[in-house]
């Protein structure tokens, strides 16, 4: 007989998972209390990509299975769909940010202050977050700096590392240090904590830059073009993903894929023999408990965007207009 219902301590709460045994991920044998265990095992790793900032959130209430769907905006039909506001009965210590949309729109959004509202959101069937570049104290001046290394059709995780390391040195000469994750899929995310002091223009301005120094340096891999059908590389440096209101999946988010493949942060030293497929809900807490979390150093020192902005001045770049 299927259980109904498990009570989870998590910290100072208790969170009911309701129908933990309902399979997730069927093709691996997972159900939603695998996943909610998965996030308890990495559980400093997620908050601190998420804590106090607000968070759009993929749910999956019914597993992923063949065929299964997200409804989009050109179709509210579908299995999965994304949740920018508050949903309905949330307890009250799940804490919002309220944020302005580019349409004019507002929401109160998720904003995970603690681990249990992660688990909360996992009830929900929730398997990837969506967080901002900025925190609920300030909506308006993100304190990351998100470079996304998109690999075109074809193009495998092996061809994006040489982009990564190169971007790499290239942060190193501007005095920055970033930190790297692997997608879930063929692509890899490079974020940089920064001082919240710039809006998202020049933030994109800045990712720009990034990638017009990649694409001189590496013109047979980088385009930075913005449209799809004449971009003639590898791969795609999307630095529209830094404009307000795009938001990437978060590290140790879980690919809605019958894998069930994880979002996982790296040590640069890891780059060369990671592969996207070591990295799933199985086999990542053990790498986590061994290893702890990669990403910690974003809690260090915050970068000033003035380097990347003298190298946009340089190259004579205004702000990419909006898409």
């Amino acid at each position: 007989m299927a259980t109904a219902t498990q009570e989870i301590r998590v910290g100072e709460r208790v969170v009911r998972v309701s129908s933990p045994d309902k399979p997730y991920f069927p093709e691996r044998g997972l159900t939603k209390l695998d996943v909610v265990r998965y996030f308890l095992a990495v559980g400093d790793g997620i908050l601190r990509a998420l804590r106090d900032r607000p968070t759009m959130l993929e749910r999956w209430p019914r597993g992923v299975f063949e065929g299964a769907r997200i409804a989009t905006r050109q179709s509210n039909r579908g299995d999965a769909f994304y949740q920018k506001r508050l949903p309905a009965g949330a307890p009250d210590w799940v804490r919002t940010a309220h944020l302005t949309f580019p349409s004019g729109r507002t929401a109160d959004e998720v904003a995970p202050g603690e681990l249990a509202v992660v688990i909360w959101a996992a009830n929900l069937g929730t398997l990837r977050f969506h967080p901002w570049p900025v925190t609920a104290a300030d909506t308006e001046r993100p304190d990351q700096l998100r470079v996304d290394l998109d690999p075109m059709p074809g193009v495998d995780f092996a061809q994006v590392v040489p982009v990564a390391r190169e971007l790499r040195a290239v942060l190193a000469e501007l005095g920055l240090v970033g930190h790297p994750k692997t997608t879930g899929g063929r692509g890899l995310h490079v974020y940089l904590s920064i001082e919240p002091r710039w809006g998202f223009g020049d933030c994109r301005r800045a990712v720009l830059a990034l990638g017009r120094e990649l694409q001189r340096r590496l013109p047979h891999l980088v385009t930075t073009t913005w449209w799809r059908e004449q971009r003639d590389r590898p791969v795609f440096v999307d630095y529209n993903q830094m404009s307000r209101d795009h938001t990437m999946a978060s590290a140790y988010s879980i690919r809605p894929t019958p894998a069930a493949l994880v979002s996982a942060p790296l040590d640069w030293a890891e780059l060369d023999d990671a592969r996207p497929e070591d990295f799933d809900v199985l086999t990542l807490p053990a790498r986590f408990a061994e290893r702890g979390d990669p990403h910690a150093g974003l809690d260090g020192p915050r970068f000033s965007l003035e380097p990347l902005l003298e190298l946009a001045d340089r190259a004579g770049l205004a702000a990419p207009p909006p898409h």
